[in-house]
């Protein structure tokens, strides 16, 4: 299969099993050039993202690609990892060797600067993580937008929360870097939990993987295996080893963004104390309600947010690309 000239990304990360798993399939596809990977805690510490993003590429057999560190704590938050989702490491506690190589002599914000206004095309950012890494980028040098194609965020929900009843772990662990980003008039797609949980890798695939010789999709397996698709499952369950791709779908969409349905809606964060804090609040109905008609309306940022999935179309994909088979579709 042929593809076009490839399109320009950069991640912003927390790496992460299902970070690690979008970094596999970055590094692989053919119609991405990975330009360079930034970390931010969230999942784990900012050093341990460091490393676990750098033994990543390693074991992907990845080219050079620039790797910085970033801010270890939200703009105003304190940190909150998600360690007993990803383990004390962040990777799993897959025991995996310590990287040979090392990050970028510049911070995080510097490098995505550096690296967004040297492409040739306009870039496509995807963040995986919390955002403040991207906020501080755009209150710092707002300039870096006018070569930033769209920005595809791994975050939100316009229905149920994860880290909150309503709030999802990304969003909730910076929202004010959320809604910076949110209103930074860059194109803006928000792939949340509404498709997030829904892409999952069968057990068949996964056990597969897990065999595979080659280092990278065996890592894969191993870590689709540490993502069940449904937490709290028996250990008796045929469907135990099933995984969900997670962050990987984000970059997905990059690819082949027709698997996506999306609504260009308006989208704020809540950014108040108390059970609604981190909130993304979709406004999905089809008129103005009486808030509106009786207190004005408020001008709100307009987001493709991603409501449905083809989730046979991206397992194909991404199984297609991780494996090297040459069997991943590719739209555009």
């Amino acid at each position: 299969m042929t593809y076009g000239q490839p399109i320009p990304v950069i991640i912003d990360c927390d790496t992460g099993v299902d970070d690690a798993l979008a970094l596999l399939f970055a590094v692989r596809h053919p119609a991405i050039d990975l330009r360079a990977v930034t970390c931010v805690a969230g999942n784990t510490d900012v050093d341990g993202v460091v490393r676990n993003t750098l033994t990543v590429l390693e074991q992907a057999g990845a080219p050079e690609i620039p790797v910085a560190r970033g801010a270890e704590r939200p703009l105003i938050e304190p940190s909150r990892s998600a360690r007993h989702v990803h383990g004390h490491d962040g990777m799993g506690d897959l025991g995996l060797p310590a990287p040979r190589r090392t990050p970028a002599d510049v911070d995080a914000v510097t490098l995505l600067r550096r690296e967004i206004l040297a492409s040739p095309r306009p870039v496509t950012l995807v963040p995986t993580a919390p955002l403040t890494n991207i906020a501080l980028l755009l209150r710092t040098h707002p300039e870096v937008t006018r070569n930033i194609e769209r920005i595809v965020f791994m975050g939100g929900a316009a229905g149920t929360g994860n880290a909150s009843p309503v709030a999802e772990f990304n969003v909730w662990h910076d929202p004010e870097a959320a809604a910076i980003l949110l209103t930074a008039g860059v194109p803006t797609t928000m792939y949340g939990l509404d498709v997030f949980t829904r892409v999952v890798v069968p057990a068949a695939d996964v056990r597969r993987l897990r065999a595979a010789a080659e280092p990278g999709a065996r890592l894969a397996g191993e870590l689709l295996a540490h993502r069940p698709a449904t937490p709290g499952s028996r250990p008796d369950d045929p469907e135990e080893d099933a995984g969900g791709l997670g962050d990987a779908g984000a970059v997905c969409a990059v690819v082949d963004p027709d698997g996506l349905v999306t609504h260009r809606l308006p989208v704020e964060v809540s950014l108040a104390p108390g059970p609604t804090r981190g909130q993304t609040v979709v406004d999905r109905r089809p008129r103005i309600g009486e808030a509106e008609l009786h207190e004005g309306t408020r001008e709100q940022p307009l987001v493709d947010v991603a409501l449905e999935v083809d989730v046979e179309r991206y397992v194909k994909l991404y199984l297609g690309t991780v494996e090297g088979t040459g069997t991943a579709p590719h739209a555009g």
